[in-house]
């Protein structure tokens, strides 16, 4: 059970062979048992969930389930607003400040019957991708029980519940990475979305220009029946308000024959493990098998060259929304995340019109470079999970394949693709805005025809 994806919890559910409420408990109970150790959720809501399931069971017994989705567990990223319940978006300056509404896209996930567990944990303003949280905690990374490794972040917390069995699914943000770098790290399946399919009201703004919402799951079909119910206007965000409706699995079964799929040139994997590097490549061949045409891209620039655009952009933005807490010489903050934020300060309203303006050439000029492929492929992220007390948070290596999806306006999704070094690795593939159904069709018939599925950590496997 604690292993199941979305699909086959919801077919014992509609079977009768389990209850909602059995989910929940057992849920419950393993977050009982192994989130003191691995640190995953800021606060669980285990009375509210146990009654929400009672009230799903009784929907379902009179022939109303709501959705596929009806009766499954969820966790939550705490930088969504969950009504008369904190969120403290990981710092210690919002402690105990109560929501008063529910997140759009919390809001949906109910509405189709999901069951919200807790919050997740998550680095300080979802401004970081190494999962660090010097304040509240770090998550533990669940494929190592001896080392502290790093989760990735920010969207830590609800990576690990997820990768650990203590929630079927999870919901982040991804502003630079934060759902991909996670799902690499703590092998899941993660998907950063095209800006406007997902509402973001009631999500702390980090940078409104590249921040989107998006599924943390267990296998790409259950990332498909998420999206299905997450996207949708949003009456509060007007980028959603003219998105096409989009069908997440009406071809996801379709195959890979006659894509045309770009990889990033060797020059830009200079830094990557070579064990990562081999079961890229390996990927590559899996690929040409299935019928898929690999091509190499020619970068108009240098992924650093969008990078540091990138950073700028999220410097600028992040200020005008966090100014208040990081000015005063006692902030709270933590100092790594504070530094990054007052880079924003110096950069001015001119400065930032021209980062606008330099975002659109860019994404003219990568979209013309894109003429004739279909998706692009990388890494999710060059290492493995490294030990908590080997980051530098000064560094930021896990943003080098993230970080420009979300400044060219794209869309990716990060399937697992082996054990490197005795821990999981991701495959990121990248497409065209609103082509997230592109890139879960190609994820899915990698998973389903050459093995690229979520595994459980082994670890974990022996535990009920």
């Amino acid at each position: 059970m604690p292993f199941s994806t979305i699909e086959g919890l919801a077919a014992t559910l509609a079977a009768g062979q389990t209850t909602s409420r059995a989910l929940v408990d057992q849920f419950l109970d393993r977050i009982a048992a192994l989130d003191p150790n691995l640190g995953a959720f800021a606060r669980v809501f285990a009375e509210p969930a146990r009654k929400a399931a009672q009230a799903s069971d009784l929907l379902r017994q009179s022939g109303r389930a709501l959705s596929p989705l009806h009766g499954i567990p969820l966790a939550v990223k705490d930088l969504f607003h969950y009504a008369n319940h904190p969120t403290e978006g990981g710092s210690k300056v919002l402690a105990g400040v109560t929501s008063s509404m529910t997140a759009h896209a919390v809001q949906r996930l109910e509405a189709a019957g999901m069951i919200v567990l807790g919050k997740t944990h998550t680095v300080e303003f979802a401004f970081g991708g190494w999962g660090t949280n010097h304040s509240l905690g770090t998550p533990h990374n669940p494929w190592d029980s001896h080392v502290h490794r790093i989760p990735g972040g920010s969207s830590s917390g609800s990576a690990v519940a997820v990768a650990a069995g203590l929630a079927p699914a999870g919901i982040g943000s991804d502003t630079g990475g934060s759902v991909r770098i996670p799902a690499g790290l703590c092998g899941l399946v993660g998907l950063k979305t095209s800006m406007g399919l997902i509402g973001r009201s009631g999500v702390l703004p980090l940078c409104p220009t590249h921040d989107t919402v998006g599924p943390l799951t267990r296998s790409v079909r259950d990332a498909a029946l998420m999206m299905t119910a997450l996207t949708g206007r949003d009456p509060d965000d007007p980028t959603t308000h003219d998105c096409p409706t989009l069908d997440y699995l009406g071809t996801i079964e379709r195959g890979v024959t006659r894509l045309r799929i770009g990889y990033l040139p060797l020059s830009e994997m200079t830094e990557v493990d070579p064990a990562i590097l081999a079961l890229f490549d390996a990927s590559l061949e899996t690929l040409r098998g299935m019928g898929a045409t690999l091509v190499p891209l020619n970068l108009p620039h240098p992924l650093a060259h969008y990078m540091q655009l990138a950073g700028k952009l999220m410097s600028a933005e992040s200020y005008r929304f966090l100014a208040d807490y990081v000015d005063p010489d006692n902030s709270l903050v933590h100092p790594s995340i504070r530094e990054r934020v007052l880079r924003g300060r110096s950069i001015s309203a001119a400065d930032y019109i021209r980062l606008l303006e330099a975002r659109v050439v860019a994404q003219r000029e990568f979209l013309h470079a894109l003429d004739g492929i279909d998706a692009l492929l990388a890494p999710t992220c060059p290492i493995t999970a490294i030990p908590l007390s080997e980051v530098d948070e000064d560094q930021t290596p896990l943003s080098a394949y993230g970080r420009f999806v979300n400044f060219l306006d794209l869309a990716a999704l990060s399937v697992p693709m082996g054990i490197a070094n005795g821990l999981p690795t991701g495959l990121q593939i990248i497409v065209r805005r609103y082509d997230d159904p592109l890139a879960l069709r190609i994820g899915r018939t990698l998973e389903r025809d050459a093995g690229f599925s979520v595994k459980a950590p082994p670890e974990l496997l022996a535990v009920p």
